[in-house]
């Protein structure tokens, strides 16, 4: 891509507790390939789930992206601050008949991979309801790393966007994010992609533009699982930034020449800005930290 401000990217992580190693490897895919495009780099906070948010998770998320020069333009985005526009969305897909109320629970949809679509027909009032969207056809994208990706909806089915204690679901937040703040390019992990379907069928419903797309491989820990706070992945240190840096660039692929890495922090951001090419990203599932960081 050539270097303009067309570019807009993101980093949105949720306050769920401080910065990993796998954060970072997302975060500074982001940043790179938006400075490398002369792009701006956008910084939102995730914040609609008050149940898995850590508080002062989200000003140590801050401060740490500064500590390691991660740094990005304009205001700090939070999804809390976005209630009305959620809700409105809801209503306005609701109106054109293309989510209803749902009441059915977990227990009786544990046996169903596929929701059975017993509320579509029959919607209950809205009271103590959740609500679905409604899902058809077929979506495919070009990712940039996973390259050809096609989805069949009737796989997947009518999902959540408003849970039955009214918080709304991080599928319809992100798409209207991503439009409300000009995102056009979203570079973010391998987990997300099974979300990608999800986030097109509302994008097709709200006829909104789709970003390009971009999912690079997870960190994973011996065990095969992603590094998440869930998994009690320690968090990332500023006085171990530089060895933070070259493991996070060498699992994207871009591995410095020790006449780079022995100049210092900011010579390697440098040197990765400039070389940054996204086709070195390992087109894979996830990478074992243990290949990058022996000692975690």
């Amino acid at each position: 891509m050539s270097a303009s401000h067309s570019y807009i990217g993101r980093f949105a992580p949720t306050p769920s507790g401080p910065l990993h190693f796998g954060s970072l490897v997302a975060a500074l895919a982001s940043y790179l390939d938006a400075r490398s495009a002369g792009g701006h780099w956008l910084l939102r906070i995730e914040d609609i789930d008050p149940p898995r948010e850590q508080p002062g998770a989200a000003d140590q998320i801050l401060r740490t992206l500064e500590a390691f020069e991660l740094f990005w333009d304009g205001p700090v985005f939070y999804q809390s601050q976005q209630n009305e526009r959620y809700q409105y969305a809801v209503e306005l897909l609701q109106q054109r008949h293309l989510a209803y109320p749902c009441r059915c629970s977990r227990k009786q949809l544990r046996d169903y991979p596929v929701y059975p679509g017993w509320c579509r027909e029959h919607s209950p009032d809205t009271q103590d309801s959740a609500i679905r969207v409604i899902t058809s056809g077929q979506f495919q994208i070009q990712d940039r790393i996973q390259d050809y990706c096609h989805w069949n909806m009737a796989d997947i089915g009518d999902f959540i966007i408003q849970r039955r204690d009214k918080l709304f679901a991080y599928q319809l937040a992100v798409i209207l994010d991503d439009h409300d703040q000009g995102v056009n390019q979203v570079v973010r992990g391998f987990d997300i992609l099974d979300s990608t379907p999800r986030q097109l069928q509302l994008l097709s419903h709200m006829d909104l533009p789709v970003p390009q797309y971009a999912h690079i491989p997870v960190i994973v820990n011996p065990d095969g699982q992603k590094l998440s706070k869930q998994n009690l992945a320690p968090a990332i240190q500023a006085d171990e930034r530089l060895s933070l840096l070259i493991a996070a660039l060498n699992a994207l692929g871009h591995t410095a020449d020790s006449s780079v890495t022995s100049c210092g922090y900011q010579a390697v951001m440098e040197w990765a800005i400039k070389h940054w090419d996204i086709d070195r990203i390992p087109g894979c599932a996830g990478i074992p930290v243990t290949q990058l960081c022996p000692e975690s």
